[in-house]
């Protein structure tokens, strides 16, 4: 285990956004969070994350209450990719990708600053843009720099919030792979999905959430079923094996048994 929330809450506007959530992850698996708009994905990442003070229970990372890492350290343990990276100065693409380099500086591992920029470029498909300014880019150019900054960081624990949110599908598919190639690695990754074919597809673990609470939470197989998702989402929803790989297909019914 890298990182915990227990009995989680956070208010914001009066309202508990998360209410006593209890959430564990791991190294080398790749942790979806998945529910409707507003269930908490994003504010769960965040307290994670150790960018959000929650207002009770407790979030440690690395065994410490995540508010005992200073920033630096903070950043040299976990790699956060916000939902909407913004950058307005026009810094090129390699800048910004070496930017994910900045908790080592000083560090014997800055040695590995260049190689670490060039392999995150390469597994997202970014060397073409390295010479580009980031604000001239699309907006799935942009996401794909974005990730490549956060694995150049080279973070024992990943936190993504719909990384491929942006993406055509076959950079979506790619984003997963990488995903799954840095828990193969060792890594703990832990990424917001609203594709639940995605998380059946790529996910070692799925966490539902729904209104601030934690529906379930388990492997794919256990967690994505058609009575939750249908109860959680207010939309009849049918999972089916795929014909040939047996992977979860994760379908809204549409036409007149659609309504509820």
């Amino acid at each position: 285990m890298v990182a915990a929330a227990r009995a989680l809450t956070v208010r914001r506007g009066g309202r508990a956004v998360l209410d006593g959530v209890d959430l564990e992850v791991a190294a080398g698996e790749v942790l979806a969070l998945a529910g409707p708009n507003g269930a908490g994905k994003s504010t769960l990442l965040a307290a994670l994350a150790g960018d959000l003070a929650p207002e009770a229970g407790e979030v440690t990372l690395a065994g410490r209450p995540a508010h005992a890492h200073g920033a630096r350290e903070l950043a040299r343990r976990r790699a956060v990719l916000p939902q909407d990276p913004t950058i307005s100065f026009p810094f090129t693409s390699a800048e910004v990708v070496r930017m994910g380099r900045a908790p080592w500086a000083g560090t014997a591992a800055a040695a590995a600053d260049d190689a670490a920029v060039a392999e995150a470029m390469v597994q997202t498909g970014t060397t073409a843009l390295a010479g580009r300014p980031f604000p001239a880019l699309s907006g799935g150019e942009r996401a794909r720099v974005a990730l490549a900054r956060v694995l150049a960081q080279r973070a024992g624990t990943l936190l993504l919030d719909e990384p491929t949110a942006a993406l055509d599908l076959r950079h979506q598919e790619a984003v997963l792979r990488v995903c799954r190639e840095r828990a193969a690695a060792g890594a703990a990754v832990v990424v917001v999905l609203h594709d639940l074919g995605l998380a059946a597809a790529h996910a070692d673990r799925v966490a539902v959430l729904h209104r601030g609470r934690l529906a379930a939470a388990g492997p794919p197989e256990a967690v994505l079923t058609g009575e939750l998702l249908s109860e959680i989402y207010d939309h009849p929803v049918e999972v089916l094996p795929h014909p040939l790989t047996g992977t979860r297909l994760v379908l809204p019914l549409r036409g007149n048994g659609s309504s509820r």
